[in-house]
C-alpha cells in the first residue's frame, strides 16, 4: 500500500510539473508590427530575455496590417498591434477593435501622444522636417511648408509620396487646411516638378548628392545617415514655424487587440516599451523622440518641449484612403 501511494504521489507530482512547464511555454505574445524587423527585433528579443515571454511577430506595412486586422476582426491571432503612425491605430479604434490600456501606463505618455479614448499609447515620436543642403543658408527657407509652392522652388524639391509617413502628413494637412487647401498644396508642389524618391533615406541622400535642394521627410533619417557616413554629411534639418503643418509630430504606438486572450502579457509588453531601457533605445539607436520624461535625446535634436507642432488629434489621421484618393486625383500617385 505504501509503495502504491508513493508511486501515485510521484505520478501526480510529475503531471503537475508537466502542466507547469506547458503553461510556461504557452506564454507567447503575437505581435503585428508595422515597424521594420531591423529596427525593433532587438527590442523584442530583449523583452523575451528579460520577461521569459516568447513573441511571434508578423512584420509588414502599417496600413496593410491594419487592413488585415480589420478583415480578421474578432478572429485575429494578434494580441498587439505596433503601428508606425497614430492614424492606423485610430482606424482600429474607430471600429472598436482595441482594448483599454491601463491608466497608469497611459499616464507615462503626454496626452497629445496617446489615444483620447485610452486604447493606444505612443511609444516614440518623430517630427516632419525639411532636410536641406548645407550649401544653403537656413534663412533662405520659408517658415511654412505651404510656401514651397512658390515657383522659385521649381526643380529643387524631393519627396517620397509612396511612403507611409508622407501620406500621414498629407492626412494631417487635410485636417488642418481642409480638403481644398491640401489639394492646392499638392498641386502647387506638383507644378514645381518635384523629384520622387522611394523613401525618406533616398530623399535625404538626393539632397546630399545635389539632385535637389530640399526634401520633405521625418527628422531622424538625417542622423541615421550621419551615423553611417560621418559628421560631414552635407545635409541639415529645418523645422518649420510654430503650429505649421510641416512640423507635424507623429508617433509609433502600440495597442492591445480586444479579441486577445493574452491581455495581461500585452500590457506587460507596452509597459516594457515605455520603460527607461527601451526609451533609451529609441533615443540612441534610431534618433527618435522618447515619449517618457527623463530620457536624454541626441544633442543635435531640438527638444520635444521646444517644438510647437500643429494641434491635431493623431487618431484623426485614420483616413488613409481619402489621402490616397487625393494623391491620385492630383497626379502625385499614378
Amino acid at each position: 500500500m505504501l509503495l502504491r501511494l508513493t508511486l501515485l504521489f510521484l505520478l501526480v507530482g510529475a503531471t503537475a510539473l508537466a502542466i507547469a512547464c506547458s503553461d510556461s511555454s504557452d506564454e507567447t505574445l503575437t505581435i503585428y508590427s508595422g515597424r521594420s524587423e531591423s529596427l525593433v527585433a532587438p527590442l523584442f528579443e530583449q523583452f523575451t530575455e528579460d520577461t521569459g515571454i516568447d513573441v511571434e511577430v508578423r512584420y509588414g506595412d502599417t496600413a496593410e496590417l491594419a487592413a488585415t486586422i480589420l478583415e480578421e476582426g474578432d478572429n485575429s491571432p494578434a494580441d498587439v498591434y505596433f503601428a508606425q503612425d497614430g492614424g492606423a491605430l485610430g482606424a482600429l479604434a474607430d471600429e472598436g477593435l482595441l482594448a483599454a490600456v491601463p491608466e497608469d501606463t497611459l499616464a507615462l505618455v503626454p496626452a497629445q501622444f496617446r489615444s483620447p479614448d485610452g486604447v493606444w499609447a505612443g511609444i516614440s515620436g518623430r517630427s516632419r522636417v525639411v532636410a536641406y543642403s548645407a550649401d544653403l543658408d537656413e534663412s533662405e527657407l520659408p517658415d511654412s511648408i505651404l510656401d514651397f509652392t512658390d515657383p522659385k522652388w521649381s526643380g529643387r524639391i524631393g519627396w517620397a509620396p509612396t511612403n507611409g509617413s508622407f501620406q500621414s502628413f498629407v492626412t494631417g494637412l487635410r485636417q488642418l487646411e481642409g480638403e481644398e487647401g491640401a489639394r492646392a498644396w499638392l498641386e502647387g508642389i506638383e507644378a514645381n516638378n518635384p523629384t520622387d524618391y522611394e523613401g525618406n533615406s533616398a530623399a535625404v541622400e538626393g539632397v546630399a548628392n545635389g539632385e535637389v535642394d530640399v526634401a520633405f521627410v521625418n527628422h531622424y533619417y538625417l542622423y541615421q545617415l550621419i551615423a553611417d557616413q560621418g559628421d560631414d554629411f552635407p545635409v541639415r534639418n529645418h523645422f518649420t514655424g510654430d503650429g505649421d503643418p510641416g512640423s507635424l509630430i507623429n508617433v509609433a504606438g502600440t495597442a492591445i487587440l480586444d479579441s486577445s486572450d493574452n491581455k495581461d502579457l500585452a500590457e506587460r509588453f507596452i509597459e516594457y516599451l515605455l520603460a527607461a531601457e527601451a526609451q533609451r533605445y529609441f533615443a540612441q539607436e534610431t534618433y527618435e523622440y522618447p515619449l517618457v520624461e527623463g530620457i536624454e535625446i541626441d544633442e543635435r535634436l531640438t527638444p520635444l518641449d521646444e517644438l510647437n507642432p500643429p494641434d491635431i488629434d493623431l487618431s484623426d489621421l485614420a483616413d488613409l484612403q481619402g489621402t490616397l484618393d487625393l494623391l491620385r486625383e492630383t497626379g502625385v500617385l499614378p
